[in-house]
């Protein structure tokens, strides 16, 4: 009986260890994520064009997605969304990318990711919980730049646009075969249960206190682009 006492407060002590790495985990995300969006904000040359981002309806972002590898390419990362609502931005849903490609590749490359939903077709696929990016309707590389209109068709049935950054500068990226899907370790560590990746999307969930530095983050970025694009429309 002591035995079984003792291991069952291994268990539990094991337990609480991995619930607080996985808190601190999903929090460093948080942090991280905020970082590469002030950034890119702060480059518009040379990041996501305002334009774009005023019409997103749904950000995601993966901070250091690892992809490569020798012959059998791959591509693995954790972040964070959120959704626009009648409210502002949702409390942040914890997402997991992960595929693999064919072809010859040695190496292995560390690059931030931010995808960018840009119509109701792509947020009923965000809000799945699960889904498999294929195809250039679903996803394409976005345009990179202070104008997204010159030889882009952007605004028409693309659903995600996704960029990746390496070495402080943003490009268009193909993301086709990856898979997108909640991250049930961050969800249940930061709030508390196993709570619906829909729920929290659509605003139905309230924003954490650690998370609001994100949300707080993603708002500043959208009201930029949304007051640059309506300067803009007036001209």
């Amino acid at each position: 009986m002591k035995k079984f006492v003792a291991f069952l407060s291994v268990i539990s002590l094991a337990s609480f260890a991995w619930a607080g790495t996985a808190k601190e985990d999903s929090i460093e995300r948080l942090q991280k994520s905020s970082e590469v969006l002030n950034q890119m904000v702060a480059a518009p040359d040379k990041g996501i064009p305002e334009e774009v981002l005023s019409h997103a309806k749904c950000i995601a972002i993966v901070p250091h997605l690892v992809k490569g590898g020798f012959v059998f390419g791959g591509k693995h990362g954790r972040g964070v969304a959120t959704c626009r609502t009648a409210d502002g931005w949702s409390a942040p849903a914890f997402i997991s990318v992960g595929g693999g490609s064919w072809g010859l590749q040695i190496g292995v490359e560390g690059v931030d990711l931010i995808m960018l939903v840009m119509n109701d077709k792509g947020m009923q696929q965000l809000l799945s919980s699960k889904f498999q990016v294929s195809g250039e309707g679903s996803a394409a590389a976005g345009p990179v730049g202070r104008h997204a209109s010159a030889g882009t068709d952007w605004k028409l049935d693309t659903q995600m646009l996704t960029y990746s950054r390496s070495k402080g500068a943003f490009a268009g990226l193909t993301l086709e075969g990856a898979v997108i899907q909640q991250d049930d370790d961050s969800t249940n560590a930061i709030y508390g249960k196993d709570t619906p990746f829909k729920s929290v999307l659509l605003g139905k969930v309230p924003t954490p206190e650690l998370a609001r530095p994100f949300v707080q983050s993603v708002d500043r970025a959208a009201h930029k682009a949304d007051v640059k694009e309506a300067t803009d429309e007036k001209k």
